[in-house]
Order: structure tokens, then sequence, then C-alpha cells
């Protein structure tokens, strides 16, 4: 008997794409920035994210602050570069 694993779908996308916002991480097939996303969540927990952004998953949530904790730094970089630091 053969087993498959399946491979989690990436939730996050990353890069300067046409409609992307300043090039941040979003969420895949959405404009909702990872940034957005953790800001709601310190702002209401997992449910004023979901109340917030009723396009996403809980999944999608998930992984954007999974995404988030991998990438701490990356956020204040972007912050400092619009800032012109």
């Amino acid at each position: 008997m053969t087993t498959t694993t399946q491979t989690p779908r990436r939730r996050v996308a990353r890069g300067a794409r046409p409609g992307d916002p300043g090039g941040e991480p979003t969420v895949r097939g959405t404009r909702t920035t990872v940034r957005s996303v953790v800001l709601a969540r310190e702002a209401g927990g997992l449910a004023g994210v979901l109340y917030d952004f009723p396009h996403l998953s809980a999944e999608d949530v998930a992984d954007a602050l999974a995404y988030y904790q991998r990438h701490r730094a990356e956020p204040r970089r972007l912050a400092a570069r619009v800032r012109g630091r």
C-alpha cells in the first residue's frame, strides 16, 4: 500500500506584482497584507481578524501569523524603507 503526503498550500505570497500593496507579503489571492492580519489579531484576537476580513479562512489567518513569526524583522525593514530610513 502506498501513502501520499499532501503538502500544505502556501497561503502567503510575496513580491511586487501589480496590485500588491507596496510589495508587502499578502494572503494569496487577496490584497490583505500579513501586517493587517497581525494588527487585527492584536486588536481583537482571531475572532476579530475573521470579522474584519470575512474573505479569509482560519487557515489563511494561521498561515499569515506563522509567516509573521518566521519573518518578524521584515515588517520593520519595510516600515523603515517607507519612512525613508
